[in-house]
């Protein structure tokens, strides 16, 4: 394809992040991406709105109008949408902390078999998933669950901060997400006896902060990933995708791995 017919398939929110920037590759550079990944948008995809929009200068009711409308009311111009990226990303965090806390039933398989996924690093993530759900079963999927999270005796993986961070179980950085939650109103619910700081807690934690469940805003999310998921969540991942045990969930560990990596430049850019 030509550079004019590639600038042809561009919407205007794609050009005018290409312009504020000075170019494809100053773009991509700024958002800690490749350069064909930015030259092969004819929009910007919704997880990178909040990217681009710091990156830029330019709002987002610019950048995605489909999704954020500017509107007119008697007090002048407003921008009032919903904020569908905070959606996206409470939706994303309450996915993998089903999938992270319990055997994934048949309805949850049918409906990632259903996902459908753009040309991002997150959308083929997703179409990879929604291939691996359709082919696994609801007992297939629990005995792999089992093998990595359960086991005799114990999982391939233990996902906790503790032990990712020190080695052990119920040490420091459970004391410090204990605290935190404690700040932030929420208690561990009746006959759930797992520590909280098993990632499938801490991304349900970031899902109510998003969606704005429990108090605090972006800031608090922001602060939350960085001192409770950010310096372990990767690993975890990673150790998965090479899990023996591992066949649907390797399709989960890239989902992980692809999400963690987008909240992490999110949050370097903001």
């Amino acid at each position: 394809m030509t550079q004019a017919r590639r600038d042809e398939t561009r919407d205007r929110g794609v050009t005018l992040a290409i312009e504020a920037a000075g170019g494809v590759g100053p773009l991509a550079r700024k958002l800690g991406i490749s350069h064909p990944s930015v030259s092969g948008w004819s929009r910007i995809p919704a997880e990178r709105v909040a990217a681009v929009e710091q990156a830029t200068g330019i709002g987002r009711s610019h950048l995605r109008p489909d999704l954020f409308a500017a509107q007119v009311n008697g007090l002048g111009a407003t921008v009032k949408a919903a904020d569908d990226i905070a959606a996206a990303r409470q939706r994303e965090y309450m996915m993998l902390a089903l999938l992270l806390s319990k055997p994934p039933r048949q309805k949850l398989l049918d409906e990632l078999g259903a996902i459908t996924g753009d040309p991002s690093p997150l959308g083929i993530a997703h179409i990879g998933l929604a291939e691996a759900a359709l082919r696994a079963t609801e007992a297939t999927a629990g005995i792999e669950f089992f093998k990595l999270f359960v086991g005799v005796g114990r999982g391939e993986l233990l996902p906790y901060a503790s032990f990712y961070l020190t080695g052990f179980l119920n040490e420091r950085p459970l004391a410090r997400v204990r605290e935190d939650m404690r700040l932030l109103g929420i208690a561990r619910q009746q006959g759930v006896y797992e520590p909280e700081d098993h990632l499938a807690s801490l991304f349900e934690v970031m899902a109510g902060i998003v969606g704005g469940e429990f108090p605090g805003g972006d800031n608090e999310a922001s602060r939350f990933f960085i001192r409770h998921i950010k310096p372990w969540a990767s690993r975890v991942f990673a150790d998965l995708a090479i899990a023996e045990s591992a066949g649907f969930y390797k399709a989960v560990a890239e989902v992980g791995r692809v999400w963690i990596e987008i909240e992490t430049t999110a949050l370097e850019l903001s």
